[in-house]
């Protein structure tokens, strides 16, 4: 099923999952059966991912999540939106994250 972020929903951290930083490498872990895929149960954030994850707080819309980022790095608003549409859509669909 295809799962779509709408910018003015609301999206938090699942209570299904447990993220760690191990040895510089930060990941998802899910802790209980239905997340994720069978043959890729561990999801690995980069630098990008890890500062989504890191204000993901169940309080702000994904345009606001969006708004935010755009004093941390450089690239259009545009691709920094579809970067981060793309990302949590992925997070959505494998239940990591749930709309508030």
């Amino acid at each position: 099923m295809n799962k779509y972020i709408e910018m003015e929903k609301i999206y938090a951290k699942s209570e299904d999952v447990v993220a760690r930083d191990l040895h510089g490498e930060f990941i998802i872990i899910p802790i209980t059966s239905g997340i994720g895929d069978l043959e890729d149960e561990l999801f690995t954030l980069n630098e990008f991912g890890k500062e989504i994850w890191d204000r993901l707080d169940g309080k702000r819309n994904v345009t606001e999540l969006v708004e935010g980022l755009y004093s941390d790095y450089e690239a259009s608003p545009g691709e920094i939106e579809m970067d981060v549409a793309g990302f949590m859509g992925e997070l959505l669909r494998r239940g990591i994250i749930v709309e508030v």
